[in-house]
Parts: C-alpha cells; structure tokens; sequence
C-alpha cells in the first residue's frame, strides 16, 4: 500500500515535473511559463485528491504528461492538455474556464479527452456514437487520441490497485481498442507494453512463466549479442559509418502469441531478441547507406530469405521505414536484424508525432496515414453507417498487414492482406464498387472474389445492372467495402419491414395464437439475428418459414420460458447447440456452490459460455445478460474481451470455489507421425495413470500422419494441463490443444 509523508510527496511532483521538462525539450521561456501555468493549475485543481492506491491524484496527469513528452514526443499544447486532462471531467472547472485559461486549440483537446472517457459507461449504441464523435476529433487533431494512449497506458501500468472486474473491463478496452490504436499510429513501444499489461492481468500465469524465464536467460541472451555483433560493428567503422547498436527482447505478449500459435513452448523459440542497428545518415542517403548496411551484414552472416522484410521502398501506412532481415549467427542461431536511420527510428518510436518534425523534409512520410484517416472521415460521415457495425468494421481493420496493388495508371493502393478484387474497387470509389462484376488482374479476367497479391495491377470491371449482395460480406474485408455493401443492403430491406411484419402477424394467426411482440422479440434471438431489417426481411422472403416459429414455440411451450432480450444476441454467431458447454452446465446445475460470484448476487442462474467452455481451475469472469443469468466466460475468450470491453457495467466477478469434486467433459485434438500401438499408448496413459473416463476417440491416420481427437472427463484445468504435457510425451504425438 502506499505510503508518504506530505513533504515526501512535494518531491516527488516537484521531481517529476522536471523530469516532464527535460524531455519536453522546450526552451523558450513563453511556452515554459505556460507549460508552469498548467503545473500550479493541475496541483491545485487536484488538491486533496488521491488515487484508489493512494497516491495524490496529480502524480496520473503528471505521468500522462511524461509519457506525452518523453514517449510520444508531444510538445508544448499537449503537455498543457496532458497535464489538465482530467479537471473539468473531476472538478468544478468547466470547458469555458479552460478556454479563458489556455486558449481555445487545448480547450478543444480537453474536450475530445472527456468525451472520450465516457465512451465506455453508457448504453452500447451510445457508447459507439461517442467513438465516433471521437474519431472526427482525431481526424481533425490526432493530439487528441495520443494523450489518451498517454492516459490509458498509465492506467494499465497502476491497474493492480483496481477491484478484478475493473481490470478485465478496462484491459479488454484496452484490448479491442488503444492496443490496435497505438499500432495504427506507430506507437510500438506503446502497444507492447499496453500487450504485456493485458496479458499480466487477463493470463497471469503464462506472463508471469515467461517474465521469469526471460530473466533467468538474460546474462547468457547478451554474451551471445555481445559475440554477435561484434564482427557486424568491425566492418561498419571499416566502412565510415556513423551508427549504434541496441538489442531489445521480444515483447512478452509477442512470446506468448507466437508459442500459441506455432504451439511449441518457450525454450522453441528462437527469436527472443532482435538486434537494431541505427545509422546517423542525412535524409537524401539514408536509404543507401541501410541498404549498404544490409550488404555489410549478409557478407557477414548467411540470411534467411523468407524473412526478409523491405520497408524502406514502400513505408507502412503509419510511416515505419526499416529494413528487416533475419540471419544465421556462428553459434548456430537465427537472429532478427532491424536497420535503420535516426529519422526512421524515432519515427518507429514515436510514430505520427515524428511526422510533424520531418513534415517539410519528407512530405510522403505521413501520407499513408493521412489515406487512412481519410478513409475513417468517410466512414464516419456516411449518413447510413449504423453506430455499432461502423464500431466493429473499426476494430476488425486496426490491425492488417499490408500489400499494395496498383490502377492501371499506377497509382498506389495501400489494402490489408487478404484483401479482395471487391474491396479494390471499393477503395476507389462505393460506386465503382456497387456495380463491380470482376476485373482483370495483370491482364487476365478474375471474380469479384480473387484476393489480391501485392503488387497486382487491376482493372476493376463495372455493368449499371450490377448492385450489392449479401454474400458480397463474405468476400469484402475492409471495414470501407462492408461499410458500404452493409448500407446499400440495408436500404434494400427496409423495404421488406412492412411485409416482414405483416407475414409474422399472418403465422401467428395461422397457428391460432395472439400476436406478441415479446415473443417475436424471443424468436429473434433464438435465430441469432441481431437486426429487425434482417429478420423482417427473410420472413418477408420466406427464409424464415412458419413451421420454424411452430418449433421455437413448442419448445418455449415445454420449457415454461420465453427469453427476453439478450443484450449479447450480436456477437453469437452459431445456432448449433455445444455438447461440451451442455456437460459441463449440467455439473454446474448439480452443484451451484461450486461457482462463487461477485456484487452480492445469490440464486442466480449462471451458465457456461459455449463458445470457450471454461473449466474448473481458468480464470473466469460473468456477464449479467438481458434476461437475468449470468454466462461464465474464461478471460481469454474473444467474444469475452467484445462485451467486457463494450458492456463493462455488465461484468460480475466469478470464481470457482471448488475443484476436483466434479468431472467435466472436455476435448483434445492431436496430430503426429502415426505408429502401431499409439491408440494403446494414449488409452493406457488417460485410464491407468489417471483413472480417466473417456467418452469417445476417434482417429485418422494417412501417408504415415495421424489426426485425432478425445472427449474426456477430468476434473479441472490443471489436471488437463498435466495430461496434455504427459500425451505430448508419447514418442509420434507432435501436437496436443484444448478444444
């Protein structure tokens, strides 16, 4: 807990207030004077304020500042707007006493920040609006967002003194928004350490495992750099360079993706490190002499061609510029080599905050991103985006890799790998794109489906008789295409609502029952559809049958229970009912008292989430739903970090109180170099060593390589893990995950 003495504290605001100043680099004693102006302002707003951990409330602005100054680069407005961020949101100042006070350019940043803070604590379409409101902020003033990556980083870094439903709301936001925010804008230190935080609080254990292990190899990680680049930093200085040379470690959170993914563990990886050497070049050779560089290094070392990565020639969209290739060492070792000149590494550091300082000398650094806010502008403004489908397409477009393909004139189109014939036409223009048939790529005729390689020239192919489909959301990717394929389909059917409504009204009638609004509601949701255009429409076109309203009534009938509207019906995206989430709520059923929740909720009714099937033994979390349960999700599921991170109010602490008194079904897939007597092996390991029940096997086996898989009953988690460590054990099996 902390603790410190009132004249212990004056220190250290007064030592981190010049901390904020040496790195804010200004020196001109105007703007000094103001950046002090809003110092003494904040202090004394926040007088008598303390943090949740204790702290004086100013050390937050004071940090959100530090990191403004010294992380992002920010200058004298954003370090007023950092240091005051929070006054009119905590006290009695309003918008206008900051106006008087600072000017209307940082009233206005203050402004989008409070905004911003409300985005999270109000309805789910309200919540979307704000966002948006935001995002027209950012387009017009980005210093708006990075003060609130500022913020947002520093209070995942001081998230340890908030109550456990807290940090899973606010590391989901952080999650499904800021994290992806801070790599769009080039912030890569920012978005590791925002990934490491979510990792820390969401999966605990394997951040903790990987933390531990990563310091325990660290003295023998820089004997072996240090042999590394030794003969690498002889031939530079032989060659004239002026330069430095880091190595930093892999993010934890970049670790832990890569052994899930590959499914291998830690001591597999050969990557932990990447060395980055840094060239003091000007702007007009910088590109030649990384590319001599590149040249030094290979003479040196053999280079793995597949990872061979050149963003040099064409820049991401966020501006990175490097040269990335990765080399064999002469102890036997791949090792990632980043190079880079000092323009392009404080842009890699800092990332749009850079572009402002070499605007003038590098007028294509920024016009990527430039491209993309563009692009967000027309989402935003486009009168038919509906709030929650724009906040989604949002999110699934944050993060992409990219390619670029060109118009048969050769201009350059920046899209995200996987990227369709479809979504070309749609970044040109919607009209284009709503009359697209096909196109010819490099000369050759292709569907509107093709995906696109980069480099690709393209003709996009148009008739006026052509418009959009449904299935069109199927090919289309980026959030532009849907966006508009979403509109136009949405205009399209509102003029199905009235028949839709009126075909409803007639069914009931048919099956001589009262019309209910309430019900129809209920078989909605039971048909997992979240729009009433979409419903209405696939009555009105008989998609939707009659006899299915008769089944979903004879159910309810036998139930005695109609469900009422579900706040979480949009993100479920099957009708298929899981055996493992009915097992497992079947034990739940048995024994209520095994699941312990939070906010005094007593004689609830709690379910297992089926679309992750947590287990005795994973951490959980629960979700207060519409219709009075509450679903128990593990904190690693996705749809889990969608409704923390958007229906935060709705998160109820779970816990399981007991385990090893119940056995709960749960699957295993493995895949190996198949053998006679494997089946045996893993019978003989799941029932004699561990007394295991199993439910059902199956297994395939052909060209020598086997896939299979296992339902089981085990106890909890931990006996799964230990399980799965012992089957990987068996001499064939080269891969065991948890379905």
């Amino acid at each position: 807990m902390y603790q410190a003495t009132e004249e212990e504290e004056k220190k250290l605001i007064l030592n981190k207030y010049r901390q904020i100043m040496r790195h804010s680099g200004v020196t001109d004693p105007e703007k000094k004077a103001k950046i002090r102006k809003a110092f003494n302002f904040a202090v004394e707003a926040h007088k008598g304020m303390r943090r949740r951990s204790g702290e004086p409330y100013i050390m937050h602005p004071l940090e959100v500042a530090l990191i403004s100054a010294r992380d992002i680069g920010l200058g004298t407005k954003a370090i007023i707007s950092s240091l005051i961020h929070d006054v009119v949101e905590d006290t009695d100042y309003t918008l206008k006493d900051i106006e008087l006070m600072f000017g209307k350019k940082i009233a206005r940043i203050i402004d989008g920040l409070t905004k911003i803070s409300d985005v999270f604590d109000k309805t789910s379409s309200l919540q979307a609006e704000n966002f948006r409101k935001i995002l027209l902020t950012l387009s017009d003033d980005v210093r708006v967002i990075l003060i609130k990556l500022a913020d947002r980083l520093h209070n995942m870094r001081t998230l340890q003194s908030m109550p456990h439903e807290k940090q899973m709301k606010i590391a989901s936001e952080t999650e499904i928004l800021y994290a992806p925010m801070a790599h769009r804008l080039g912030l890569y230190s920012i978005k590791n350490e925002l990934e490491d935080l979510i990792l820390k609080y969401k999966q605990p254990k394997a951040y903790h495992s990987i933390a531990e292990k990563l310091t325990e190899s660290a003295y023998q990680r820089k004997k072996f750099t240090a042999r590394f680049i030794q003969p690498i930093k002889h031939e530079l200085l032989k060659q004239g360079f002026d330069f430095t040379i880091a190595y930093r470690d892999k993010s934890i959170s970049s670790i832990w993706n890569k052994m899930q993914n590959k499914k291998i563990n830690f001591d597999e990886i050969y990557d932990l490190f990447a060395v980055r050497i840094i060239l003091k070049s000007e702007f007009k050779t910088e590109k030649v002499d990384c590319w001599r560089t590149y040249s030094a290094i290979t003479s040196i070392y053999v280079p793995k061609q597949d990872r061979f990565r050149d963003w040099i020639s064409v820049p991401k969209s966020n501006g990175y510029e490097a040269l990335h290739t990765t080399v064999m060492s002469k102890d036997g070792k791949w090792v990632e080599v980043q190079i880079r000149s000092t323009r392009m590494n404080e842009v890699a550091e800092k990332g749009y905050a850079a572009h402002w300082k070499y605007k003038d000398s590098n007028k294509g650094a920024d016009g990527g991103l430039d491209d993309w806010m563009t692009k967000i502008r027309e989402l935003l403004q486009n009168p038919k985006s509906d709030a929650l489908d724009f906040f989604d397409e949002f999110k699934l477009n944050l993060y992409s890799s990219e390619i670029f393909a060109f118009t048969p004139k050769g201009e350059m189109i920046s899209l995200p790998k996987g990227a369709t014939v479809l979504d070309f036409a749609y970044s040109i223009h919607s009209e284009i794109g709503n009359e697209t048939i096909g196109a010819k790529i490099n000369s050759s005729l292709c569907s509107i489906n093709q995906v696109i390689n980069s480099g690709d020239q393209i003709e996009i192919l148009t008739s006026k008789k052509q418009k959009p489909k449904e299935d069109w959301l199927d090919i289309a990717i980026t959030a532009r295409a849907r966006s508009q394929i979403k509109a136009v389909l949405k205009e399209e059917k509102k003029q199905y609502n009235n028949l839709g409504q009126m075909r409803l009204k007639q069914y009931f009638s048919d099956i001589k029952r009262e019309y209910d609004p309430k019900l129809a509601k209920s078989f909605q949701n039971h048909l997992s559809i979240a729009s009433n255009n979409d419903f209405y429409y696939q009555i009105a076109t008989q998609k939707i049958s009659k006899n299915d309203l008769v089944d979903f009534i004879s159910q309810s009938d036998s139930s005695g229970w109609f469900s009422s509207i579900n706040l979480f019906t949009r993100f479920s995206k099957s009708k298929e009912t899981n055996s493992l989430a009915k097992e497992i709520q079947h034990q739940l059923n048995n024994k209520p008292e095994s699941m312990t929740l939070g906010k005094n909720l007593k004689n609830i009714e709690h379910k297992v989430a089926d679309c992750c099937k947590p287990l005795p033994g994973d951490d959980v979390v629960g979700f207060l739903a519409g219709d009075g349960t509450i679903n128990i999700h593990r904190t690693t599921c996705k749809m889990a970090s969608s409704l923390m991170a958007t229906y935060g109010k709705n998160i109820v602490k779970a816990k399981w109180r007991e385990e090893g008194k119940l056995q709960f079904l749960t699957g295993l897939n493995f895949t190996g170099h198949d053998k006679f007597g494997l089946i045996r092996e893993i019978t003989e390991l799941l029932t004699s060593q561990f007394g295991i029940n199993i439910r059902s096997f199956a297994l395939q086996a052909h060209d020598d390589i086997f896939r299979g898989n296992v339902m089981l009953y085990v106890q909890d988690s931990k006996q799964l893990d230990v399980i799965i460590k012992k089957l990987k054990k068996i001499d064939g099996i080269k891969e065991v995950s948890r379905l």
